[in-house]
């Protein structure tokens, strides 16, 4: 693998469960930029979310994202709405390429479980309502990836081998 490949998709849509066993396939580095986010500022992300304000928490992100420009290729997982900042992926793209998660919001959440309190954006009164607006809000920029696989058509093994075709067709 020559460039990063960046898992974008809803929380919930898999990008750290399909990132860490894509990673150890593809025998490459796995960063999740949520918990480098917290490992450096020592906060979870919601506590940084309500101490911090979600501006300071995207500016991390930022930081993290133009770090990894110079790093060796990795599969990177950033939070749901990294990819709702086009500076951010104008900083990795090219050459890296977006690997779209697709996923519906119901699905989604079912999947989150109990860590859906963990997560800022979804810790309001309709989880549901807000997770279909945040898929609507940025549905062009997760569309525009370079390959969309839906992981409700396939098991983890399934998608994983799905983008491994995409890392090894495009180095």
């Amino acid at each position: 693998m020559k460039s990063h490949l960046v898992l974008v998709g809803l929380p919930g849509a898999g990008k750290t469960s399909v990132g860490k066993p894509l990673a150890e396939a593809l025998g490459c580095p796995f960063v999740d930029v949520d918990a480098e986010i917290e490992r450096r500022e020592g906060k979870t992300v919601r506590e940084i979310f309500a101490e911090l304000g979600e501006p300071h928490f995207r500016k991390r992100e930022r930081e993290i994202t133009k770090n990894l420009r110079d790093k060796p290729a990795a599969v990177v997982a950033p939070g749901g709405g990294w990819v709702a900042d086009p500076a951010n992926i104008a900083l990795l793209r090219p050459p890296a390429r977006l690997v779209y998660l697709k996923v519906r919001p119901s699905v989604a959440l079912a999947r989150l479980g109990k860590l859906r309190g963990t997560r800022p954006l979804l810790s309001r009164p309709d989880p549901l309502a807000e997770i279909t607006r945040l898929l609507e809000e940025r549905r062009v920029a997760y569309e525009s990836a370079d390959m969309a696989v839906d992981t409700e058509l396939f098991d983890l093994q399934g998608v994983i081998g799905k983008i491994a075709e995409l890392a090894s067709a495009g180095g």
